[in-house]
């Protein structure tokens, strides 16, 4: 029963052009990506000014620190990002949390308009509940919302 599951998953994966190899790898940093995603959301929500999102434009970060840093900090940031960004590409078809991995992938990419789609989407009602619960949660006053 085993061996006849076994050749189904192998052909099915072969059918959608899919090494079996490549899963057994894939498959355990999906299920680290959401259990890292699972306790770091609430802790980086808590963490949030209270006012981060109040503002129509987010207001420029001084500059601290040599400039060889700063801009080492943002390359690697955007690498990460753009490391999970193709992760959970992969993981809307593979087992793992696609959609919150491309959505935590937004959050370290430096994309134009990045501050515009944020405020769109804690304006939504069910992410609002959402991020208050966290706060509340960890004893953190519920942020200004737009």
């Amino acid at each position: 029963m085993i061996d006849a599951a076994q050749e189904l998953a192998v052909r099915l994966l072969a059918l959608a052009g899919i090494e079996p190899r490549w899963l057994a790898w894939a498959t355990p940093v999906s299920v680290l990506t959401l259990v890292a995603t699972v306790l770091l959301l609430p802790v980086l929500v808590a963490r949030l000014p209270q006012d981060y999102f109040y503002r129509e434009r987010r207001p420029p970060q001084p500059h601290t620190g040599h400039w060889v840093l700063r801009y080492t900090v943002r390359i690697l940031k955007n690498a990460l990002g753009a490391v999970l960004l193709v992760a959970g590409l992969a993981m809307i078809v593979l087992p793992g949390p696609g959609i919150v991995t491309v959505l935590a992938s937004f959050a370290l990419l430096d994309l134009p308009g990045k501050y515009h789609l944020e405020r769109w989407l804690v304006s939504r009602p069910q992410v609002r509940a959402a991020i208050e619960q966290m706060r509340e949660r960890a004893g953190q006053p519920p942020l200004h919302l737009p």
